[in-house]
């Protein structure tokens, strides 16, 4: 079971970046739960937050398998990565980019972690069964 930070849980980010690659090969299912937790930012500024795929942990994909909606806040964001359709895809790496406009500092701050789990089928299933009911 995969269950790993993308990024140290409280990276400090004042620029773009990215984090390192994962290697998602040894997972038993090919969709994951992303989670964004936002825990410190200052005023006037956004972060945005994608997921990029490759075969071999060298080249990787020309536009993100998943993005985050952009976040000005803290908080926690929940996100499926569903890779049953992406079978050439065994690493992903996290990529961000921090804007910052009005008054102060010019310099973007955002502190967040983002973590991943594998879902394992028998959740899945529930909850697509829960969410029938609902509808």
């Amino acid at each position: 079971m995969i269950d790993v930070n993308l990024v140290s849980k409280k990276i400090l980010a004042t620029c773009k970046g990215d984090g390192p690659a994962v290697d998602l090969s040894p997972a038993d299912h090919r969709i994951f739960l992303l989670t964004l937790e936002i825990t410190k930012v200052i005023e006037q500024e956004s972060l945005d937050v994608s997921i990029y795929g490759s075969a071999d942990g060298a080249a990787w994909s020309a536009k993100p398998l998943v993005a985050f909606p952009q976040k000005f806040y803290c908080g926690e964001l929940p996100l499926l990565l569903d890779l049953t359709s992406h079978a050439d895809v065994k690493f992903i790496r996290l990529h961000w980019e921090v804007a910052r406009w009005g008054r102060g500092t010019e310099t973007p701050m955002f502190e967040f972690g983002v973590q991943i789990k594998e879902v394992p089928p028998d959740v899945l299933a529930e909850a697509t069964a829960e969410a029938r009911v609902l509808a």
